[in-house]
This record gives structure tokens, sequence and C-alpha cells, in this order.
């Protein structure tokens, strides 16, 4: 199959010339029109301070009241004691000279500012958004760095499916952000230091199978663990003895830090295959051990500070004046907890990276954790942007996944359900294409069908599994979308074998057609939905965007001829479903999805 980024460029137009020198510049459509909006308002009332928030500009979902609306009138009402039908009246009549993206603006109901783009400058758009290898996004966060803090498993537990959203909303957040231009370092923050390892530790001497360690080392870790905690649970004496272990390792203990060191290198091997199958990869993996040795002082700094108390013997920072809303930096046995590590990776992260925003991706449950520990950060100076991304809990049905429960879907089953499902139906829709290669096809429907199944939904939802679910491939999935660009790989696919000699490029796009119009106008929304998505930490978001574009494309394809159209038209729709192809690409890789040119 011919490639789509490649297909009738063989020679440069003149077109392309007078417009090569503009690829990469583009501005997002959003603010090219909410730029010119705010300069409206504050021509008509100078002096008066309007939040650019009344001012950005909301897509109208029929195309008779415009591309864009802006309902600023109604916000500024009260403020400037006046109608909002009049305040929007006055901003519409004071446009003199029309800027090159408008046809017209009209004012209507009680004060909404219609706003109705040029065709022939959203054409010029859409034609330069071809010509760009950003496709029209740009670099908003250039000179930024963000560090994301995401996956997260706990070392000696096999991945489950309680580890996907973590794992692929936090990778979507790290590929928009790179994409948008900021400096982004992803750091796997493992759970290697925490209290469940008195736990393993005191399991390992009494439990481990070495044969089975051996042969399925995760398995048998878990195995361990939850052995352990379930004595734990009618065992006092044992869960004491627990507790001591953890405060012997973290004092150094050497035969413990013998069993520690191997739990770790055993479950970085399983982790790394994981990892792997998902496409994730992350710029550092440092668990909590690795800030250890930062965790006295940190208790010193905030005891200097004068923020520390001692409490029942913790030590503690009371967060509001009634001294009822506590977090404990110090347990009363002298060991340290998640508060103290996550300190202790601040200052770390600030001295050695000086990162503008950290970003975390966990779930809903540590909302308290969170906010917590971000008041004692600011109390205590040591300062930067942080920011808690939660997400709601994927459970059972009837039930939320716990390893210390033992009803847990383990993450690399799921996988293999999904590709040998996705092989299944690869075989059918393309027998003729050679095994390696349906294979290969298999694995990127099947894991994009998982993620995207995740992605798709508000990562604040509460999510309930079900095997139906996951492995679905019709509706609004990922295949879905897969399929509808490889789709159009096919159609470019044949137009390069029919006309062998036509020139692509010779043909800027013109949106001719009413159906033409809206996949253009849907096409010139990608800077701002990619840009709103990275803003508002939901991939789903630009999962939703993705699937309303290819639905566009389906009825622009369904209306329209092709290849029996007219030389040039023929070229201009061509060029219409290379652009979507892009984008489609584009949207999925960034939320971790590849899109194969045949399915």
């Amino acid at each position: 199959m011919g490639s789509l980024e490649t297909a009738g460029l063989s020679r440069e137009s003149v077109f392309e010339k007078r417009n090569r020198s503009m690829a990469g510049k583009v501005e997002s459509i959003e603010q090219v029109v909410g730029d010119w909006v705010a300069d409206l308002f504050g021509g008509v009332f100078p002096g008066v301070e309007i939040e650019r928030s009344l001012l950005k500009m909301a897509e109208t979902s029929d195309e008779a009241h415009g591309d864009y609306q802006c309902n600023a009138a109604m916000g500024l009402a009260r403020t400037m004691k006046r109608a909002p039908r009049q305040i929007a009246e006055l901003v519409v009549g004071s446009i003199a000279d029309k800027p090159d993206f408008l046809d017209r603006a009209e004012v209507a109901g009680p004060g909404f500012i219609n706003i109705f783009l040029d065709s022939g400058w959203l054409s010029k758009f859409t034609s330069q958004m071809l010509l760009d290898k950003r496709l029209g996004v740009p670099q908003y966060g250039r000179g930024k760095t963000i560090i994301f803090d995401y996956s997260s498993p706990n070392v000696a537990k096999p991945m489950h499916i309680g580890h996907i959203r973590s794992t692929v909303i936090g990778n979507a957040l790290d590929r928009l952000h790179r994409f948008l231009g900021y400096s982004v370092l992803a750091d796997n923050h493992l759970g290697d230091w925490g209290t469940q390892f008195g736990l393993i530790l005191l399991g390992y001497r009494e439990f481990i199978d070495e044969v089975a360690l051996r042969e399925h080392p995760a398995e048998e870790l878990e195995r361990v663990y939850v052995k352990s905690y379930n004595r734990s649970k009618s065992d006092e004496e044992w869960l004491d003895n627990a507790r001591s272990e953890l405060v012997k390792l973290q004092s150094g203990d050497a035969e413990c830090m013998e069993i520690w060191e191997r739990c770790i290198t055993l479950s970085l091997k399983e982790f790394g295959r994981i990892y792997k199958r998902l496409g994730v990869e992350f710029d550092m993996v440092r668990g909590e051990s690795f800030y250890r040795d930062r965790l006295a002082g940190v208790v010193q700094a905030l005891k200097d500070k004068g923020l520390l108390e001692e409490s029942d013997g913790a030590q503690v920072v009371f967060l509001d004046d009634a001294r009822e809303d506590v977090c404990i930096v110090q347990k009363r046995d002298g060991g340290f907890n998640y508060t103290t590590t996550d300190l202790a990776t601040v200052i770390s992260r600030i001295e050695e990276f000086s990162p503008d925003k950290i970003v975390y991706v966990t779930d809903e449950r540590q909302q308290r954790h969170f906010k917590h520990f971000f008041e004692v950060c600011e109390r205590a100076g040591w300062k930067t942007d942080l920011v808690h991304v939660w997400f709601g809990l994927m459970r059972l049905p009837g039930a939320t996944f716990s390893t210390r429960e033992g009803n847990v879907i383990k993450l690399e089953r799921l996988l293999d359900m999904a590709e040998e499902k996705a092989l299944e139906m690869v075989r059918k829709s393309s027998p003729g294409m050679p095994d390696e290669q349906q294979r290969a096809v298999a694995t990127a429907v099947g894991v994009g069908a998982i993620k995207y199944t995740d992605l798709s939904q508000n990562p604040q939802s509460l999510v309930t599994f079900t095997w139906e679910k996951a492995l679905s491939l019709d509706g609004n999935s990922a295949p879905y979308l897969q399929y509808a660009h490889a789709r159009i790989a096919s159609v470019v696919d044949k137009y390069m074998a029919r006309f062998p000699n036509g020139d692509l490029s010779a043909h800027p796009i013109k949106l001719i057609d009413a159906i033409e119009r809206r996949l253009g106008l849907k096409l010139a929304r990608f800077a701002g939905v990619t840009k709103k998505s990275a803003e508002l930490y939901r991939p789903n978001m630009l999962a939703d965007y993705l699937y309303e574009l290819a639905q566009l494309y389906s009825s622009f394809y369904q209306n329209l001829p092709f290849l029996r159209a007219d030389e040039g038209v023929r070229e201009n729709r061509i060029n219409l479903c290379r652009l979507t192809a892009a984008v489609l690409k584009k949207g999925l890789d960034l939320l971790g999805i590849n899109a194969p040119d045949r399915i």
C-alpha cells in the first residue's frame, strides 16, 4: 500500500512554492477568530476589563447559526448595565474592515454573535494543514517543562486490568503535551518502598516456592503477598512482624535488601514486557526507593520550618485551625509513608529538572492524599505547579479489583484475548494478507481496542469492566477509526494506480460542496481540540473528535464521486481524503493507538 504522506508529491507545484514557507506556522482557527473578537470588544469598550474566558469561541451545532458563536454579551450585561443584545449589536456594528477569514457576523437571539467563516479562507487553511507536518497545530508549550507521573505499579505484583487507566490515560496526556511542544519527562514512580513490602518480605521467607519463582515470578510473588496479607488479617503478631520487617528494610538491613532487590529485578522484567505490548515508554523509572536517602531530611526540613508537630507519637502537619485535617509525615514507629516519599520526590524533581508543572495520574481514592501533600509543599515553599489528574475506578460488576482479594484480571491475559479476537477479524477481512502482517495488524487492532475503550470515556467516570465491552470491535471504537483510516489509504492507492501521472500537489483544497465544507471545517478544528484535550487532561475529547471526523468522512465518501469526478475536482477530493487520513493517524497516535494502512 502506498504512503499517504508522499502520494502524488513527486513534483513541487506553484501552489506549494507559494505556501511552503507558511508550513508549520498555521495558528489554530479558534485562536485566529478568538483574537479578532477580543480586539472587537476591546475597541467598543476601551478600559473595560473583559475576562478572556468570556470571549472563547463555541462551536455551533447547527451550521445555520454559523461556524462559531460568541456568548460574551450575556456575561458582560450586568457589568456594562446594558441588554446583551445591545452589546452584541454594538460589537458587530463596529466591524469596519472584514478580516480574510470572515464571511459575515450576525446577532441572534438575546445577544449571541454568530460568526460565519469565509469558505475560500477555510479552503486555504486546510490546504496549509496538508502542507504542514504538524497539521496546523502550534507548539503552545514550547519552552516549558512538565513531568508526568503515571502508571506506577507496585513491585512484586503482576499488572492487572486495574492498572490500565493510569497507564493509558497518562501516556495519552504525555503524547499530547509532547506534540504541543512541551519538554516532557515521563516518570514511572514504582511502588517499591511502601507498606506492602513488610508483608512481602515476611511472606517471602515463609512461603516462597523457588521453582515457581523462576518460571512465573510475577504470579509467585503475588501468591506470596496475598497469602501473607490474608494471614495478617487474623494474626496480629504476623502483622506486627510485617511492620518490623518494613522498618528493617527502610533502615538498610542486608537480608531484607537482598530479597527486595530480587523482587525489583523480577518485577521490572515483567513490567517491561507489558509496556512494550502497550507501546508505552518512560524517560525515567524511579521507584519510591530512589528517594529513601532524602526521607529523614524531609522530616528535619519541615521541623526546621516549624511545620511539624508530634501527635500520638507521629510527626504531623495540621492543615486547619481545628486540628482535624492532618497530614502524617512520619509514623509513630519511626517509619516513613507515601507522603514523606512524595515530598522528597517533589524536592528532587525541582532541584534536578526545574519543572513548570508536575502532573500525577492516579485513581480517585488518592484525592485526599494529594490535596494534603500539595498543601504541605506550598507551606514549605517547595513550589511548582502541582496537578492531580484523578480518574474513576475500574470495577468488576459488583466489586472493585483487589490483588489482596484475588479478584483481578491479569493485563497480559486481556491483551492476549484482544489480539486473538482481532486476528480472527483480520483473517476474515483480509485472507490474502501474509500471516506475519495479519498478526501485526491484529496487535494494533486488539491493543487499540483495549486502550480506546478507556480513553473514549471521561477519565473521572466510573468504569465497570466487562469482557464484551473491552473486546468490542464495533461502534465508537479504535477498530472503527483504524478501518476508516485504512479505507482512505485504499482510496489513495486506487487513485495512484488509475492516474499514475496525476499531480495531487498541483491542486489546493477547495471546499465547494456543502459536505466538503463540513469536512474541511471539522479538519480545521484539529488544533483546537488537541489543545483543549491537553489543557483539560481529557483524552476523551480527542477520541470524540476523531469518531465524529470518521463519521463525517463516511458521509463525504458516500455522497460524492471520487475517482469518477472530473479532473481537478477529483484531485481536490483525494487531497481532502489525504488530510483526513493524516488527522486520523496523528489523532490515534496521540492516544497511543497505531493506524495500519490496511486491515
